[in-house]
């Protein structure tokens, strides 16, 4: 079977893949073509030309230990970052993990989420892509492109002729000059490079001795619209950087997908109120282009929505935690239960918050928290309702993260659909997006998410915070509109929604435990613990014939480690996170997170599923009901006693 890595990552490709998507005359793209949508791409408003010399100097370096990117790039302290040479190596050995006959003459998407020493990388890569020879750099109006809308651009934009991008984000990591910058490469799918081409670039940057650069060329003006050509003395142009609306291609996209006329409708009700959170992160720009511009609502509805370096001085992680304003203005506690019924009558029907850099979202009712594996599930239950999905014949898979609760098999049994259970890292759900690329079956249009508040579809090749708010809106807008609409004050809200989907479906109750900066050897403890554990039952006997009792209403039948063999490609993933499972489907999951820049997060993840039928036990508060397995969770895997941490950093 050919490896998806090696043909999405380029680190090997096929003459066939190259055909098939390098954009010629002779060849246009459309055995790769990724949507129903076609853009052009807009006009610049201004042009330029710049007379340089194209002179490439090789810039003698040093190795920086470390630069192994995690699950999504490489994220460190940007005061690392922002070390001589350190940027430039690890951009100049993507540049060698790629092949250069690739490479030279292609077009480029380089822009971010607007933290700290966003601009100032953008004006180095652009210097190093002009020495590698890339021959034009698409990059944001102010540097700022959002994850999802890049994707959209890598794809979309001219009819897909973008051959990758460097994203500089460091997602929902706070960000400053004492906080965290990263940066991560995605490939001409839209997705993030798989683990092929990743360690590739980490076995370059062990060894790297000079990067190519043109030093000379100018600082573009990215406040800008318009095209920068540079060219030589005598007028040929050797490259080109041009400062694109970051938000055309992407509003553009989700237009063909959803019905905007049915939000539109939901929007114009008295009773129907929204307030969308940006949480000071590059969602600001998207967000008033979606729901102002688009939509019509008034500014008021947004919060948070102007772009800033340091987020405002927060932490851009859409949770209960750090979305504490939002969840206070939507009539809730910080542990997701309702706060006093004055405040509960008074806030607004759906409130919503994006990431840093707009790809996770955190969904809210009036007084009512929505897990991110309960949205997964209740958008997948409704899919039928968005005409992306419809248009292109129906959903043909789910996916989900193996943390993610169970809420999502349920439903894709019902529908009759495969459900694929994946590790956590977006690009393994971009692997069953372009199965049918490589010669495997239709899994597009797939809908997957990530208990980490991600969600998305097969629109683009990243999680996309402001499509499952549009989602949640055309839910909204679809049961408020039947059998001839509510009446006035008898909008049927999110906990509504929610709440019948519990009764059909049952419930998992779903919690997780964050430790954050947990000392690197501590947290390897915990899990190596936790594999010694597994291995000793194991040779007790315990299985599925033989539960281990643990305590009253908690058999254990499996301690493993999650591992991943592709139906795509075939390649495997081990060691992707502690399962401790008990036969009354219950579980507890343990994994290290490497999306920090410091030491690491332990997440412990416990679920416990409620079948339909008792509304008591469907509505009992979360914590109730999770309390006895928490505590043997905790006991379990000793991350007290291993941590020296009573509580832990973040309850979701």
């Amino acid at each position: 079977m050919i490896s998806l890595g090696l043909l999405l990552s380029s680190v090997a490709g096929s003459e066939a893949w190259l055909a098939s998507h390098r954009p010629s005359a002779q060849q246009p793209r459309a055995s790769a073509r990724h949507s129903v949508l076609r853009l052009s791409g807009g006009s610049a408003a201004v042009a330029s030309q710049h007379s340089v010399a194209p002179e490439v100097t090789c810039v003698p370096t040093t190795p920086f230990e470390g630069q192994k990117p995690g699950t999504s790039g490489l994220r460190k302290k940007t005061n690392v970052f922002m070390q001589p040479h350190y940027l430039e190596n690890f951009v100049q050995s993507i540049f060698d993990a790629l092949p250069a006959d690739e490479l030279r003459g292609s077009t480029l998407v380089v822009s971010g989420d607007g933290r700290y020493y966003n601009q100032q990388a953008i004006q180095t890569i652009c210097k190093l892509a002009a020495g590698n020879g890339v021959a034009r750099v698409w990059v944001g109006r102010d540097g700022l492109l959002s994850t999802p809308a890049a994707s959209a651009v890598i794809r979309e934009r001219e009819g897909g002729t973008a051959y990758g991008g460097i994203l500089l984000t460091a997602s929902h990591n706070p960000g400053g000059p004492d906080n965290d910058f990263g940066i991560k490469y995605n490939v001409a799918n839209g997705g993030p490079a798989l683990e092929s081409l990743t360690d590739a670039v980490f076995e370059l940057t062990k060894g790297i001795s000079s990067y190519k650069m043109c030093a000379e060329l100018p600082d573009v003006d990215l406040a800008q619209l318009g095209k920068h050509t540079f060219t030589t003395a005598d007028g040929a142009a050797f490259f080109e950087v041009e400062v694109i609306d970051p938000t055309e291609d992407y509003v553009a996209l989700l237009r063909q997908v959803f019905d905007l006329g049915a939000i539109r409708a939901l929007l114009s009700r008295p009773d129907m109120s929204f307030l969308m959170d940006g949480m000071s992160g590059v969602a600001g720009p998207y967000a008033k282009a979606l729901f102002v511009d688009e939509l019509g609502l008034p500014p008021s509805c947004l919060k948070g929505c102007e772009p800033s370096e340091d987020f405002d001085g927060g932490h851009p992680d859409p949770n209960l935690v750090y979305a504490a304003g939002l969840v206070k203005l939507m009539g809730l506690k910080a542990d997701g239960s309702p706060s006093a019924a004055a405040a509960v009558a008074s806030a607004p029907v759906l409130g919503a918050a994006a990431d840093g850099d707009a790809d996770r979202n955190m969904i809210l009712g009036r007084g009512f928290f929505v897990t991110p594996s309960d949205s997964l599930a209740v958008i997948a239950a409704h899919a039928h309702l968005i005409p992306w999905f419809a248009n292109d014949g129906g959903l043909k898979a789910l996916a989900r993260s193996m943390p993610t609760s169970g809420a999502v098999d349920r439903v894709a049994k019902e529908l009759g659909l495969p459900l694929y259970e994946t590790p956590t890292g977006w690009k393994f759900f971009g692997n069953l997006m372009d199965s049918q690329l490589l010669g495997g079956d239709k899994l597009d249009p797939l809908l997957c998410g990530e208990e980490s508040f991600g969600t998305g579809s097969s629109h683009v090749r990243e999680k996309d915070g402001l499509w499952a708010v549009l989602c949640w809106l055309s839910i909204l807008a679809h049961h408020n509109a039947e059998n001839g609409g509510t009446p006035e004050g008898e909008l049927i809200g999110v906990a509504d929604v929610v709440q019948a989907h519990w009764r059909r479906y049952g419930r998992n109750f779903y919690t997780r435990y964050d430790y954050e900066e947990v000392d690197a050897a501590q947290a390897k403890e915990l899990v190596a613990r936790l594999g010694a554990l597994g291995e000793q039952y194991a040779k007790e006997g315990m299985g599925a014939e033989a539960p281990k009792a643990l305590r009253p209403g908690f058999e254990l039948v499996t301690l493993d480690q999650f591992g991943y063999t592709d139906p795509v490609d075939g390649s495997v993933s081990q060691n992707q996170g502690a399962r401790i499972l008990f036969a009354d489907g219950s579980r507890i999951i343990v994994r290290l997170s490497g999306t920090g820049s410091v030491g690491a997060t332990v997440r412990i993840y416990i679920e416990r599923y409620t079948p339909p039928g008792d509304d008591a036990a469907l509505l009992a508060e979360t914590a109730a009901a999770l309390s006895p397995l928490v505590e043997l969770a905790l006991e379990l895997t000793q991350v007290r006693e291993l941590t020296g941490r009573d509580a832990p950093t973040v309850i979701t």
